[in-house]
């Protein structure tokens, strides 16, 4: 049994100390596709090192909405240019965030419609970050840039609207530790919602741990938690739902075509 996390931030400095030797047991221990994903322009070409060094490993590049305060179109043009490279999958994660940061809206929109058309002129996916800006997020998609080769939520919110209207649109959802949360009321609700067909699974690593797990470290093994807990709830085998959201993933990202 095969698993393939989505979405990890290998490039992430509290992977430094022991980097190589935690992939490769991450490899041994089934887990034989990881896409290493860029936030800003830095970590974008990290991602890309990292992802270099590992046949099964992606990348994907992109400035979030946490990270534009100083982009410019320098820095846009340099991600246009990573994205060529033979690893990169998708233009990610980008998107809009409103939990962190609510003075700069206009401008988080208009980096996110860029990196939109970027994806476009490359012919890829994207990798969608949305917090507390899930109507903003929709109204982008659907009013203001037809995004192509659509792509993915990731660690998609817990909300019944984004789910649909997502979904709608032709969007995969990704389901990360949050929904293993014991404080997660709408968890089996919102799982039930999304066609198997619809699923990746991710670690978000190092971050959102999931039960029983929470507070340590994340990393790629984690990722069988997540999708035991979508097993569970669709009354499906963990080996269903491997093969399912490994093939969900690869088709997707286009890996192995």
């Amino acid at each position: 049994m095969e698993f393939f996390d989505s979405h990890a931030h290998y490039n992430d400095e509290k992977f430094e100390v022991d980097r190589d030797k935690l992939i490769k047991k991450i490899y041994n221990d089934n887990i034989t596709n990881i896409i290493n994903a860029g936030y800003s322009l830095e970590s974008s070409k990290q991602a890309i090192i990292i992802a270099k060094n590992y046949k099964f490993m992606y990348a994907t590049v992109g400035i979030s909405p946490n990270d534009i305060e100083d982009c410019s179109k320098e820095d846009l043009s340099q991600i246009e240019n990573l994205a060529k490279n033979k690893k990169v999958v998708a233009i990610g994660e980008i998107g809009l965030d409103y939990h962190w940061n609510t003075e700069n809206k206009d401008l988080q929109k208009e980096i996110f419609i860029l990196q939109i058309e970027m994806a476009n002129r490359l012919e890829l996916p994207i990798v969608i970050h949305t917090r507390e800006a899930i109507y903003d997020t929709l109204d982008i998609l659907k009013n203001k840039v037809n995004c192509i080769r659509k792509g993915v939520f990731h660690c998609c919110p817990l909300n019944v609207d984004l789910i649909r209207e997502g979904l709608k649109l032709g969007f995969y959802i990704s389901f990360a530790g949050p929904i293993t949360f014991k404080n997660s009321k709408n968890a089996d609700e919102i799982i039930k919602m999304v066609p198997l067909d619809k699923i990746l699974i991710e670690t978000d690593s190092p971050y959102l741990s999931p039960e029983p797990l929470r507070g340590k470290r994340n990393d790629s093994r984690n990722v069988k938690y997540i999708a035991q807990k979508i097993a569970d709830v669709k009354e499906l085998t963990l080996e269903e739902v491997a093969k399912s959201t490994y093939k969900n993933t690869k088709n997707i990202f286009k890996i192995g075509f």
